[in-house]
């Protein structure tokens, strides 16, 4: 960036590799963000010549060569980069020497796939992609499942006062079912089978848009240049396809 370009904090912050512009945003309704000394409003819009800190941390705008993971998460692990609030973080878990964070989420009970990247630009091109993507999931749960179970699931749920979207759905054992969404609501799984009188006993995701989940618990790998330009490509139609929907 340079010296006197101005740009908002919260997309400062996630250029650099510090965090999500989601991230920041909580960040500066906290008040642990400092601005030359000063708790910025919401939107302040800084350049790399202000003093940023973070918990009292100088920030600098530093070129990283970016960083894309893919690991798989135990049952257990938080993602969050508070590693002062959360002691199972995903942080301190993977304990990569250069600063990263989760794109999106995977509840604490449930494990699987998710991406760790330093580049705060994907970050915000893959949480707003409307279609293409993809995140598959093999769910568990208390009861056998019926073919009723399954038509209900795929057609939408009325849940966060929302309907779910509509969505692959198929039994792949007794108590067992494949699930393929392009949303992502706060527990959105566990939710709709709860409405249907079912309960999660175990919930893995199995892959992100065009990237399978082929690592063992608890361990990572690079994403590769492939894989990195197919999900850039992904993002791009997706939101190309929302734009001429408008």
């Amino acid at each position: 960036m340079k010296e006197d370009q101005l740009t908002r904090i919260n997309k400062y912050l996630s250029e650099v590799g510090y965090c999500s512009r989601r991230e920041a945003d909580k960040l500066i309704t906290q008040g642990r963000i400092t601005v030359n000394g000063e708790v910025p409003e919401m939107g302040l819009k800084v350049s790399a010549k202000d003093e940023i800190r973070v918990n009292g941390k100088l920030i600098s705008d530093t070129e990283e060569a970016p960083v894309y993971l893919a690991f798989n998460k135990p049952v257990g692990i938080v993602c969050t980069t508070d590693t002062r609030v959360e002691k199972d973080n995903i942080i301190d878990f993977i304990k990569y020497p250069k600063r990263i964070f989760p794109i999106g989420r995977l509840d604490k009970p449930s494990e699987g796939l998710i991406f760790l990247t330093n580049d705060g630009d994907i970050v915000n091109k893959i949480l707003r992609a409307r279609n293409n993507h993809e995140k598959e999931y093999i769910v568990r749960v208390n009861k056998p499942v019926t073919p009723d179970f399954v038509k209900r699931m795929s057609s939408g749920i009325p849940i966060l006062d929302t309907i779910t979207r509509k969505c692959l759905v198929e039994q792949t054992g007794r108590n067992e079912f494949r699930i393929i969404l392009t949303q992502g609501l706060n527990r959105q799984i566990r939710r709709m089978c709860e409405y249907l009188g079912y309960r999660v006993t175990k919930l893995k995701r199995v892959r992100i848009m065009n990237v399978n989940l082929d690592v063992p618990t608890g361990k990572w790998r690079h994403l590769t240049k492939k894989e990195i330009d197919e999900i850039n490509q992904l993002v791009a139609d997706s939101a190309k396809t929302h734009q001429d929907s408008k």
